[in-house]
């Protein structure tokens, strides 16, 4: 019995001497208030640099998509509307519109419009949107704001002596997004940083439905005031052929089968001479209808801080440049807290050091 208690000692004792001794926890880094103060404000100074820099990429990014849109409304578009054939069968169309209007004022141009639109979305936005379109714009914006962020907090803990520990910590107490209740509609300065896809997240999710809503269900592939005189200009043409071809075919048939054919030819023959003589003035019209419409369109896209693609940017920018700016004391006239969106969503809470 004796011996077997030396065994369990002596067993102990070597356990013991193969654990390695514990290194001592070194105690949290106090960080003076007037650091803390120091860090607030260099947080929103890169706050507003990231903001810059996001203005420049989303320009670049909706100068190229643009351009894209003009160069396949001159590819696929126009050349596909100013064809012979389709003018032959938008004109069954707008015969067929004029039948079934029951009365109804301007019904073949309203439903010759809907039509075009169809087509130009199938022709040309549809295809640009593979490549770009500006709702992937403002996603793609608000995750290089959230990026440039994420550098600019990892300069400030090295500068500033502050361990990254901490100031995650303390960035967890820093809106971005305020759109709840539930809470799943509100985010951190350190979840949107620590996200590894920003669509990922509920509360970006929600801030995106929010723009989207802001700009009403016409966007910009909706295009009806330009497609609208376009169809208005292609629909009197072609209610005014119509009689003059209804009398052709009376013609044609009364002359018998043989002479009839060659006056339904020639009648086809003088048709598409007209058609090809008011082809450049149709073209220019499409070039300018669509793009006065898609120059307005450009702008609003790029300048309108709440519905553009640069609102989920200064939506995230203005909830933490504006929770921080009690305890930083940032500058007068920093601007960007100026977006409109409603009080009763965003909060008022400040960091203090």
């Amino acid at each position: 019995m004796n011996l077997r208690w030396l065994i369990v000692v002596i067993l102990m004792l070597l356990a013991g001497c193969a654990t390695p001794p514990r290194a001592p926890v070194a105690p949290p880094i106090i960080i003076s208030p007037s650091t803390w103060q120091q860090v607030d404000r260099e947080i929103i100074q890169a706050s507003q640099s990231a903001t810059e820099q996001t203005k420049i990429y989303a320009h670049g990014a909706m100068d190229y998509w643009r351009t894209r849109v003009y160069e396949l409304t001159e590819q696929n578009f126009i050349p596909w509307f100013s064809s012979y054939w389709t003018q032959e069968w938008l004109s069954m169309k707008v015969s067929w519109y004029t039948i079934s209007a029951k009365g109804e004022q301007d019904a073949s141009e309203k439903r010759l419009a809907a039509y075009l639109l169809e087509q130009y979305q199938e022709k040309v936005l549809a295809p640009v949107a593979v490549e770009i379109d500006p709702d992937a714009i403002l996603s793609l914006a608000a995750a290089f704001y959230v990026d440039i962020l994420k550098e600019e907090l990892q300069k400030i803990s090295q500068r500033h002596g502050v361990p990254m520990a901490q100031l995650n910590g303390r960035i967890q107490k820093i809106p971005a997004i305020a759109l709840g209740p539930p809470p799943a509609r509100d985010a951190s300065l350190y979840q949107i940083v620590h996200t590894e896809q920003l669509n990922s997240l509920p509360a970006y999710a929600a801030l995106v439905d929010k723009i989207h809503k802001a700009g009403g269900d016409k966007g910009v592939g909706s295009t009806d005031t330009a497609m609208a005189p376009v169809a208005r200009r292609a629909s009197q043409r072609m209610e005014a052929e119509m009689a003059p071809r209804g009398a052709a075919s009376a013609v044609a048939a009364a002359a018998g089968k043989l002479a009839g054919g060659l006056i339904t030819v020639g009648v086809a023959g003088v048709r598409a001479l007209i058609q090809a003589a008011d082809r450049p003035d149709s073209e220019a019209l499409i070039r300018s209808s669509l793009g006065n419409t898609f120059d307005k369109a450009w702008v609003k896209l790029v300048q309108n801080p709440t519905t553009g693609v640069m609102a989920g940017t200064l939506y995230m920018a203005a909830q933490i440049e504006g929770n921080l700016a009690q305890s930083a004391e940032p500058p007068v006239g920093s601007g960007v807290g100026s977006v409109d969106w409603s009080p009763t969503e965003s909060t008022n809470q400040q960091i203090n050091p």
